[in-house]
C-alpha cells in the first residue's frame, strides 16, 4: 500500500470554480482507478487560488492479475460469426475453450504496477477536466490540439509513496516540486510524499484546507470588528469567496467617510460586498457603521496600514459614485423618470416598458376595486404601479441593477408618497422565486400580482412560452410568484377571471395554456409541502374556475383521507367499480345513476326496468348500498358547499362497508338485462358520488 499525491499548479483559479473542481477531480480520479481495478481507502481533494490537489490513501502498488472470459458463438455457428469473434478477441479458433456447445475466449491479464496506471490516468484526467471556462496559452495555443486548462498550467506533482509517477502533458513533466505563497515564499519547495504535502505548504505560507481558511476568515473578521467595538454582519457566502481568493488569509478592518452613510445602506453593502468582497459592520445599536473588513493575502510588515489605506481609497471611490447618483436621482421626481420608460422596449411584441406600466396600473386597480386583494386602496395600487418601474432609468440602478425596486422605494418615500405606495414600489418584484419572501401588504400584493400576470399572460398570448429547459423571460418564476401571492394571501379568485383580466389586446387566446402552465407550476410548488401531483390532478379534474386557495385546501384534505385505511379501502372500491363500468361500456353513461335514483328524467324503458327490479325485490347488499348513497350524497354535497372537505371525505367514507358488501354479495352482470342495468347504475352512482370530491381514477397506487 502507498499514498498518492497529485497537485496541479496553475495561475489564478476563479474562486467560484474551486468547489466544483474538487468534486470533478475526485470523480475523474476514482473513475480511472475503477477502470483499472484499483480502489483507494480514501480520497481527499484541495483547492486554493493557485492549485488543485488530491491525496489518495492506501493505494495497492499493483493491480491483481485477472482472467477475462468472453462468451462466443455456438459450436456450428456460421463462419462469419466465428470470424468476427476471433477478430474481436485476437485469438485463433484453437485457442478458444468449448463448454456446453459454446466457445469461450479466456484471456489471462497480468497485474500492472499502479504507477503505470496512474502515469496513463493523469494526462487523461487533465485533458478531460470539465472546467466551465478554459483557455490555451503560449506558443502552443495556435494549435487546437494543445492543452486547455482554466488558467495556464505550470506544474504537476505526482508522487506514489516517495517516488515520482512519470508522465508528461503538453511539455509539462511531473515532478515533486511545488510553489509556496506568491510573496512569502521564494523558489520551488520539494515535497517528499503525500504525508508531507500539507505541512510543507503551510511552511511556505499556503493553507491548502479550504475549511481552515474559512475559519481563519470568519474568526479573524469577527475579532477585527469586535476590537473596534463593532459587530460583523455574518455572510457565509463572502467567507467562502474570500477563502477562494487567498492562500494565507488575513482579515483587516478599514473605515470610510461617515458622510457616505447618507446613502441607503443597501447601496453601501452592495458596493462593499459585490465589488470589493468586503464585510460590513454594525454598531452596537444595529445601524450600519462606517467600517468594513477586507481579507488580504499577505502578512504586511507595517501591520497592514498601507493595505488598509489602499482598500479604503478604492471603496471611497465607489461610494463617491454611489453618493453622486443618489443625490442626482433625488432631484428628479419619479413621474418625470417614468416618462423615459416610453423609450425602452419591454418586448417587441409587448411594447415598451411604459406600455407595460399602463397595463399593470389598470390591472392593479381592478384587483383592488373588485375586492380580490382585500384592503388594497385602488388609488394607491394604481399610483404604485405607475411608479414601480421608474427607477430603471435612474443613475443608481443603471450602475447597480441589483437595486431595482429597492431604490424606487427610497425615491418614492423621499418625494412624499405614502408608505403603502413606497413599499409597493420597493417590493413589487417579490417573490423573485420559490422560497423568497412573499408580500402581504395589500397594495404591494395588488401591484406584484398585476405585474406578474401581465408578463405571464402576455408572453403566452404572443407564443413566447418556455420550451424545455429554456425560459428566457423567467415565466416559470413569474407563475410561482403568482401562485405564492394567491395562496399566502388567501386570495379567493378564479384563475380564469385573472387571466381574462390580464389578456393583451391583439394577442391570441392562450387561456387554457396559461391555466395548464399554472397547474404544472402548482405541482412543483406544492411538492415541497409534501403534496403529491396525482392528488392535484384528481382535484383539478372535478373543479372549475381555478380558485387555487380552494383547490389546495381540497387537495390537502384528499391526501390526508386516502392515506387512512378508510380512504385506501374506498379508493380500492372505487377502482373496482370503475373497471366494471368501463368493461360494461357504460363508464361515461349517466343513465344508470338516474335510474337507480328514480329520477324523472329516466326514459320509459328505464322506468319500467326500475319498477321491475323493485317489484322483484332488492337484494340485501343492493338495498344497503342504495340507502348509504341516499344518505351520503347530500351530506357530501353540503360539506363541499361549505368548503368542509374533511366532512365530505367523512361522508364518503360511510360508503366503504356497503360497497365492500355489494362486491361480495352481488353479481353485477346478471343475465336479466334489467337487473344488470340496475346494478351498473348503483356503481355509477357510487362513482359519481366520489367524483363530487375528486376524480379517484387520477390517484396513483
Amino acid at each position: 500500500m502507498a499514498d498518492f499525491l497529485l497537485e496541479l499548479l496553475s495561475e489564478e483559479i476563479p474562486a467560484r470554480m474551486q468547489a466544483k473542481a474538487k468534486e470533478d477531480l475526485a470523480r475523474l480520479f476514482n473513475d480511472a482507478l475503477s477502470k483499472a481495478g484499483l480502489a483507494a481507502q480514501s480520497v481527499e481533494t484541495f483547492a486554493t487560488p493557485r492549485r488543485l490537489a488530491l491525496i489518495a490513501k492506501g493505494l495497492p502498488l499493483a493491480t491483481e492479475a485477472v482472467s477475462e472470459e468472453t462468451k462466443g458463438p455456438k459450436v456450428g455457428a456460421p463462419p462469419q460469426a466465428m470470424e468476427g469473434f476471433l477478430r474481436k478477441t485476437g485469438l485463433t479458433q484453437d485457442q478458444l475453450v468449448e463448454r456446453d456447445g459454446i466457445y469461450f475466449a479466456i484471456v489471462e491479464k497480468p497485474g500492472r504496477n499502479t504507477a503505470d496506471v496512474l502515469g496513463e490516468a493523469i494526462p487523461a484526467i487533465i485533458r478531460a477536466f470539465p472546467w466551465p471556462k478554459s483557455q490555451r496559452w503560449g506558443a502552443a495555443s495556435s494549435s487546437t490540439e494543445s492543452l486547455r486548462w482554466v488558467r495556464p498550467l505550470q506544474g504537476i506533482i505526482a508522487l506514489l509513496g516517495n517516488d515520482i509517477v512519470p508522465c508528461v502533458i503538453d511539455g509539462i513533466e511531473s515532478g515533486r516540486h511545488s510553489m509556496g505563497h506568491r510573496f512569502h515564499s521564494r523558489g520551488p519547495i520539494e515535497i517528499a510524499n503525500a504525508d508531507a504535502y500539507v505541512e510543507a505548504l503551510r511552511a511556505a505560507h499556503v493553507i491548502v484546507h479550504f475549511s481552515e481558511r474559512c475559519t481563519l476568515i470568519r474568526d479573524g473578521a469577527k475579532a477585527a470588528a469586535e476590537a473596534a467595538g463593532l459587530v460583523l454582519v455574518d455572510d457565509e457566502g463572502l467567507v467562502a469567496e474570500n477563502a477562494g481568493l487567498t492562500e494565507w488569509p488575513v482579515p483587516m478592518l478599514g473605515r470610510f467617510d461617515p458622510a457616505f452613510l447618507e446613502v441607503p445602506q443597501e447601496v453601501i453593502q452592495l458596493t462593499a460586498r459585490v465589488n470589493q468582497k468586503y464585510f460590513v459592520c454594525h454598531d452596537r445599536d444595529g445601524k450600519l457603521a462606517n467600517a468594513f473588513v477586507c481579507t488580504v493575502n499577505i502578512v504586511a510588515n507595517d501591520g497592514g496600514a498601507a493595505i488598509v489605506a489602499g482598500n479604503e481609497k478604492v471603496l471611497a471611490a465607489r461610494l463617491s459614485d454611489a453618493k453622486f447618483f443618489w443625490e442626482q436621482d433625488l432631484k428628479v421626481p419619479l413621474d418625470e423618470q417614468a416618462k423615459k420608460l416610453a423609450q425602452i422596449t419591454f418586448h417587441e411584441k409587448l411594447g415598451t416598458v411604459a406600455d407595460k406600466v399602463e397595463r399593470v396600473a389598470k390591472l392593479a386597480r381592478w384587483l383592488a376595486e373588485e375586492g380580490i386583494v382585500i384592503g388594497a386602496n385602488a388609488d394607491e395600487a394604481e399610483r404604485s404601479a405607475r411608479l414601480c418601474k421608474a427607477d430603471l432609468v435612474t443613475g443608481m440602478v443603471g450602475e447597480f441593477p441589483e437595486l431595482q425596486g429597492l431604490m424606487g422605494g427610497y425615491y418614492a418615500r423621499a418625494q412624499g408618497e405614502t408608505d403603502a405606495v413606497a413599499d409597493a414600489v420597493r417590493d413589487h418584484y417579490k417573490p423573485v422565486g420559490q422560497g423568497d419572501d412573499v408580500p402581504t401588504a395589500p397594495v404591494t400584493v395588488a401591484v406584484s400580482l398585476a405585474d406578474k400576470l401581465d408578463t405571464l399572460v402576455g408572453f403566452f398570448q404572443f407564443d413566447e412560452k418556455p420550451t424545455g429547459s429554456k425560459d428566457p423571460f423567467a415565466l416559470r418564476r413569474a407563475a410561482i410568484g403568482i401562485l405564492s401571492l394567491i395562496l399566502d394571501n388567501n386570495l379567493r379568485v378564479s384563475m380564469r377571471d385573472l387571466i381574462t383580466a390580464a389578456a393583451h389586446s391583439g394577442g391570441s387566446n392562450a387561456g387554457i395554456d396559461v391555466a395548464n402552465f399554472l397547474i404544472d407550476r402548482l405541482k412543483v410548488q406544492q411538492r415541497e409541502a409534501g403534496i403529491r401531483h396525482d392528488m392535484i390532478d384528481a382535484v383539478v379534474s372535478v373543479t372549475h374556475g381555478g380558485d387555487n386557495v380552494l383547490m389546495v385546501k381540497r387537495v390537502k384534505a384528499l391526501q390526508g383521507f386516502v392515506t387512512t385505511d378508510e380512504g385506501a379501502n374506498l379508493l380500492a372500491g372505487y377502482k373496482r367499480a370503475a373497471n366494471i363500468l368501463k368493461q360494461s361500456g357504460d363508464d361515461k353513461n349517466s343513465r344508470h345513476p338516474e335510474l337507480v335514483s328514480g329520477s324523472d328524467s329516466a326514459d320509459g324503458e328505464d322506468t319500467r326496468m326500475l319498477k321491475q327490479v323493485q317489484h322483484d325485490g332488492l337484494g340485501e347488499a343492493e338495498a344497503l348500498l342504495l340507502t348509504a348513497l341516499d344518505a351520503a350524497e347530500p351530506k357530501a354535497a353540503a360539506a363541499i358547499e361549505a368548503e368542509d372537505f374533511e366532512g365530505a371525505m367523512t361522508a364518503l367514507a360511510s360508503l366503504r362497508a356497503p360497497i365492500d358488501a355489494f362486491f361480495e354479495g352481488v353479481m353485477v352482470n346478471d343475465p336479466d338485462p334489467a337487473v344488470r342495468a340496475f346494478r351498473l347504475g348503483l356503481l355509477a352512482r357510487f362513482r359519481d358520488a366520489v367524483h363530487r370530491v375528486a376524480d379517484f381514477s387520477k390517484i396513483e397506487g
